[in-house]
């Protein structure tokens, strides 16, 4: 399986498309930072939420580039779980320098600012971010599988599935939706790292998180069973 992953990652930056959710992202949040100074659990929160459409698209990306009779055979030679998981694995992986530079970046443009009276702590903050961005990478993974084309078989339908869960995520992460937990906690783990969330509310937000993952990707499992 490890050499399975090594491929599909060879081949997602081999041939440039790694490159386009990363300008994407270094667009966005340079965009963002510009306009002015944050604390760090501020900056780090709406960071997370940006980069979970990111992450999914970059998933929909590697998992696409993969030519149809390439993952049958991977498949054939490994199983449908080992081959299946491979591919997560391997968008996990991807996805983690793309965070590393969202994590680095206001620092190098100037847009964290130090704590006033009464804020939350900078490490705090610090580590509230990390923990968002590394909470959201998940779910944005197991969307960006629902959408890749060994599950929705057409462009158009994939591309529906991405942007349509990315903007389920944002309209039920709002304060007065009324099922919030039909979609992963975006909105919620912004909020609890611009607030500077206890334990409690760290521990309630990661559990949805990972529980809402798990869901997506056994349903991602069950559709590629479904599919030569």
């Amino acid at each position: 399986m490890t050499a399975l992953v090594r491929m599909r990652l060879a081949g997602f930056v081999q041939t440039g498309r790694a490159a386009a959710p990363l300008l994407a992202a270094l667009v966005v949040l340079s965009t963002l930072y510009g306009g002015g100074q944050a604390q760090a659990g501020e900056a780090y929160g709406v960071s997370a939420a940006i980069l979970f459409a990111v992450l999914a698209w970059q998933t929909k990306i590697l998992l696409d580039v993969e030519p149809d009779v390439q993952r049958r055979l991977g498949r054939v030679a490994l199983g449908a779980a080992r081959e299946t998981a491979a591919g997560l694995v391997a968008a996990l992986v991807a996805g983690l320098p793309v965070i590393l530079v969202a994590l680095i970046l206001p620092w190098l443009v100037g847009g964290v600012t130090t704590p006033g009276e009464g804020d939350p702590a900078l490490a705090q903050g610090i580590a509230l971010g990390v923990w968002a961005h590394l909470l959201l990478l998940l779910p944005a993974v197991a969307l960006g599988a629902l959408s890749s084309r060994a599950v929705s078989a057409q462009t158009a339908r994939g591309l529906a599935i991405l942007v349509g869960g990315v903007v389920l995520a944002i309209v039920l992460g709002l304060k007065q939706s009324p099922a919030p937990w039909l979609a992963p906690p975006l909105m919620t783990a912004a909020r609890d790292t611009v607030g500077g969330a206890d334990a409690a509310a760290v521990l309630v937000t990661t559990g949805w998180g990972l529980a809402w993952a798990v869901l997506a990707v056994a349903g991602y499992a069950a559709l590629r069973r479904d599919r030569p």
